[in-house]
């Protein structure tokens, strides 16, 4: 069996930490490096659900996309709950590593593995400075619909759902996509003139600028610009299976035999979804 350490460094090859952006925590929060690991878990977030998981597998090393102490901190006491997942997680031998903004500019990386999940042809980056989102192409035409119902039948069910702003009867050729939050990326996307974008956490002031850019864009040049906005769990889940398969690969290479796991415990924070029938106040 491998050392941590030893499968540690093959993850920073896939996914190299100085790549990270300077705000984010990304690495290995706590494990020993010499310590032997037979069975990796992979998930969106340290939360103390997946130490639990973990623990019942048997799991050695979990690897998360989501940070646990993202803006530092000055105890791990466990009267807090990340405290908890850290004491959880030490008590019982578990290493936990995290790959964030390293993962989403990796190639493959996480907004490939998505348009992978939505069976999408990857063209290029959307942010070529950074790697950062996937520009795409569909093999056939679709409106903005159906494009949305392929969406929800092949990315894991949420309490949100997907959410759609646009002419749903308007046709699909090409599509920006990108895992987790994306109202930051509008003007690359409009740069990209591609007919729809899909990701994560879109406010309402970014997408109404959007949607209104795009329709005075259509009575000039290009066309209008579909929105898809999904739950941001569910658009980064899709990495942890193509990370899986990495891992898998560098097992096999290594002969490590490791046994490599993707958590399908729904972490989305969102616990459900009710329509107002009301009228605005």
């Amino acid at each position: 069996m491998p050392r941590l350490s030893e499968v540690i460094a093959e993850l920073d090859a896939l996914w190299p930490p100085e790549r990270a952006e300077q705000w984010d925590a990304v690495g290995t929060v706590c494990g020993d490096p010499d310590a032997e690991v037979s069975r990796v878990l992979f998930a969106v977030d340290p939360v103390q659900e997946i130490a639990a998981e973990a623990i019942a597998l048997g799991a050695d090393l979990i690897v998360t996309h989501h940070p646990l102490y993202l803006r530092g901190t000055t105890t791990v006491a466990a009267s807090h709950f990340k405290g908890r997942v850290v004491h959880t997680l030490i008590k019982h031998d578990i290493a936990l590593h995290v790959a964030h903004t390293n993962a989403d500019t990796a190639d493959p990386g996480v907004s490939d593995a998505l348009a992978g999940a939505l069976d999408l042809r990857v063209t290029g980056p959307l942010v070529p400075e950074n790697n950062l989102g996937r520009i795409c192409e569909l093999d056939t035409p679709e409106t903005l619909a159906e494009f949305a119902a392929r969406a929800a039948a092949r990315l894991p069910a949420t309490a949100q759902g997907i959410r759609v702003a646009g002419d749903p009867d308007m046709v699909l050729r090409t599509v920006a996509v990108s895992g987790g939050s994306g109202d930051s990326l509008f003007d690359a996307v409009r740069a990209a003139g591609v007919d729809a974008f899909l990701t994560a956490d879109l406010r309402h002031h970014p997408v109404s600028e959007a949607t209104q850019a795009a329709a005075h864009a259509s009575a000039s040049s290009s066309g209008p610009l579909g929105l898809v906005d999904a739950a941001h769990w569910a658009t980064e889940w899709p990495w942890c299976e193509q990370a899986a398969a990495q891992l898998d690969t560098i097992s096999d290479r290594h002969g490590w035999d490791l046994r490599v796991h993707v958590s399908k415990t729904v972490t989305d924070p969102w616990s459900s979804h009710h329509t107002s029938p009301g009228a605005p106040n």
